[in-house]
């Protein structure tokens, strides 16, 4: 569904993103991780179309991102952001049916006013329906923002920190949403995750960038190893299962022997 060829990207004397090439099969649901400043949000603006890479390519369904139309292509991939402005002055309703403007050549029809019922639902957002957007809370925009990406029908979804702004109870709901999404759909996701061990329990496949290159790319247990960890994060890590569920711990240096 998505291609990347040897893409680089860099702001003045700075490299973002050097060389990289990654391919995303329909229905995936793939982690990006990595430390602050690793290129993980610059890699969505790129696939989003909202950042221009210096030299290699991008690919959907086979054809180069370039040569569609912008409309056409709101309608295959949609982007949350990793914050979402706390002075919009609209409604959660109307905000989320700015989603449906790809597919619209008039007015909104009853379709169409119900996949922004059945998205508000589908994120707990149904209750604020008409309340505004600058009276939420960060993780409740950012719930509302999903909901807005949903109504597109997108292809391709991508997301860049979701569950930074939401508690432990919506962090899990969301991951676990993301995750049902590419299963049911065969919607094919691609998300920047900090949390490593939701990560590692939501994501089909895994991505690590340290400083704009993959460092290691497949199954958790393959690319969370603590030496893969310890470089991109510098930190020492503890990593394991308990009852299946992965878990990534960090430790300071020499604290387990």
């Amino acid at each position: 569904m998505i291609r990347i060829e040897k893409l680089t990207l860099s702001y003045g004397k700075r490299t973002i993103l050097d060389d990289i090439s990654l391919a995303v099969n329909k229905g995936e649901c793939v982690g990006l991780l990595g430390a602050n400043g690793a290129g993980k949000s610059t890699l969505l603006k790129c696939l989003a179309r909202l950042a221009a890479p210096d030299s290699g390519g991008i690919a959907l369904a086979g054809k180069a991102i370039d040569a569609y139309p912008r409309r056409t292509y709101a309608r295959h991939v949609a982007y949350v952001p990793q914050h979402i402005p706390d002075d919009v002055a609209l409604s959660v309703v109307d905000l989320v049916q700015l989603g449906r403007t790809p597919h619209l050549n008039g007015s909104l029809e009853a379709r169409d006013r119900d996949m922004v019922i059945a998205a508000l639902e589908r994120v707990n957002m149904s209750h604020h329906a008409f309340s505004e957007v600058s009276n939420l809370s960060g993780g409740e925009r950012q719930r509302v923002a999903i909901a807005r990406a949903l109504v597109q029908e997108p292809q391709v979804l991508l997301l860049d920190e979701p569950t930074s702004a939401l508690d432990l109870k919506y962090q899990m709901e969301t991951m676990a949403l993301i995750r049902t999404l590419a299963t049911e759909t065969d919607m094919t996701i691609i998300i920047a995750v900090h949390d490593l061990s939701l990560a590692a329990r939501y994501c089909s496949r895994l991505v690590l960038l340290a400083e704009g290159r993959i460092r290691a790319r497949g199954a958790w247990r393959d690319v969370l190893s603590p030496d893969n960890i310890h470089h991109a994060y510098q930190v020492e890590a503890l990593v394991g299962e308990v009852q299946a569920y992965p878990y990534v711990l960090p430790i300071e240096s020499g604290e387990v022997q």
